[in-house]
């Protein structure tokens, strides 16, 4: 069955990084466009960044356009989101997903706090 397993979340002070971690099983990887979303408290999940399969093309929220980056490695079923000038409204827990034969499917959440 398909599952995806984010890692990386955690606390860090307003201008810092993270690099969040997204390992997949139970499908073909590299044939699927990836995605990370997030959600803040009180707040609708959304879209955080997308990549093609191939990871050739990628698009970001504006909200964290030139900060975040969507990379992904096909030998190894990963995506990963790194956050650089982490800022406190980025505080949300972040969600790796996937729409494979039409079905979405997400993982678990990681936490990410920005606070000094």
């Amino acid at each position: 069955q398909v599952q995806l397993v984010e890692s990386g979340g955690g606390l860090v002070q307003p201008g810092g990084s993270l690099r969040l971690s997204c390992a997949a099983s139970g499908f073909t990887f590299s044939r699927y466009a990836m995605n990370w979303y997030r959600q803040a408290p009180g707040k609708e999940r959304e879209m955080v960044a997308t990549i093609t399969p191939t990871g050739g093309i990628t698009n970001y929220a504006d909200s964290v356009k030139g900060r975040f980056t969507i990379s992904r490695d096909n030998s190894k079923s990963t995506v990963y989101l790194q956050m650089n000038s982490l800022k406190p409204e980025d505080t949300a827990v972040y969600y790796c997903n996937a729409r494979v034969n039409y079905i979405p499917y997400w993982g678990q959440g990681t936490q990410v706090t920005v606070s000094s």
